[in-house]
């Protein structure tokens, strides 16, 4: 595992903290980041669920950052269907928990309640600026949010049922990138065995999160395909839908994501980056390192940041201007020769 006994020591301290926070709110939100992926909203909803199980009397609210729907794919998930769009709800909790991100600036729509709540909770694995929370575990070497809910879960005492383990599993399983990824170490392997042994059922996830794309989506993945260009030898490896592709399609914008492993597939390819127009005047980029690049510090220069391996950003301008804003920026790190 990667944690030896005084990091787990720490991060038990830090857990009971967060547990005496629970122990004294009665309504909790949490709220992951703007565009939830599968490990936000896989460990948002086995959190929320240990909550409400270890304490059956808190009012626990899962919100989304955003307006935008839960994307397909994760609809599968326990409970998805309670999530509550954070622009409509109106109280202030005792308690905001916010998952997978440790940047109030990324719970968009929910960014005012997390100021107005008068305790903050943190389960985060992405690096940290700055600590404006009351306790929390933004720990960066851990593969998922998810691997550090399910060890809190633990903690607490809570027996994990099904509904709980297929959350986090998807959680796990999304951000190691069916464990392809780098971050896919011995830690997360542990408790996914924990996690299927309570019942999780990795075919089931699979099935829905990979291998239920609809026909359109898999059009629009073809044309991604058909434009994937490499440079730099082949170390650099790039693609891109433009917003007319995506209206086109008939392809929701969220179910986009996942064409930045389109790219990934290229031989030989260390860095790639994938871009898709959300807008007429904004892009969002996605940017994974297939070796032991850093490519965090490329996706904080563009405004955003994330991981070593996998980061993103939001760029205004069109995908031309983005384009000719990240490539130099990848082309010097590619050339500089210094990894992570």
């Amino acid at each position: 595992m990667s944690l030896d006994i005084s990091q787990r020591d720490e991060q038990d301290r830090d857990f009971a903290e967060i547990a005496l926070l629970i122990e004294h709110a009665h309504e909790i939100a949490l709220c992951a980041h703007t565009a939830p992926d599968g490990d936000a909203l896989g460990s948002a909803l086995g959190l929320s669920r240990a909550i409400m199980k270890r304490w059956p009397d808190k009012v626990v609210v899962n919100l989304l950052a955003d307006s935008a729907e839960i994307p397909a794919i994760y609809r599968f998930l326990p409970g998805s269907e309670s999530f509550v769009h954070a622009a409509g709800y109106g109280g202030t909790p005792d308690l905001f928990i916010c998952i997978d991100l440790s940047a109030p600036s990324r719970l968009a729509d929910a960014e005012q309640i997390c100021l107005r709540a008068p305790r903050k909770a943190v389960f985060d694995h992405h690096p940290i600026a700055s600590v404006f929370w009351d306790a929390g575990v933004a720990r960066s070497n851990a593969a998922a949010a998810g691997v550090i809910v399910e060890e809190f879960i633990e903690y607490l005492g809570v027996e994990l049922d099904t509904e709980m383990a297929t959350s986090l599993l998807c959680a796990i399983v999304t951000d190691t990138g069916r464990f392809q990824y780098q971050n896919a170490d011995a830690e997360a392997f542990f408790v996914t065995a924990k996690l299927v042994e309570a019942g999780a059922s990795p075919s089931d996830v699979a099935l829905a999160v990979y291998q239920s794309d609809r026909l359109l989506y898999l059009h629009l993945e073809a044309k991604v395909m058909g434009r994937i260009s490499t440079f730099a030898e082949g170390k650099i490896a790039y693609s891109y839908a433009t917003l007319a592709d995506i209206e086109d399609s008939g392809v929701d914008v969220n179910e986009c994501d996942g064409l930045v492993d389109v790219v990934r597939r290229v031989a030989g390819a260390e860095v790639v980056l994938f871009l898709k127009q959300i807008s007429p005047t904004q892009v969002r980029g996605n940017l994974r390192a297939k070796i032991d690049w850093d490519i965090s510090a490329i996706a904080r220069e563009m405004g955003g940041g994330g991981h070593k391996a996998a980061s993103g950003f939001t760029f205004d301008g069109d995908i031309d201007e983005a384009l000719s804003a990240v490539l130099p920026k990848i082309r010097v790190l590619v050339d500089s020769g210094k990894t992570a």
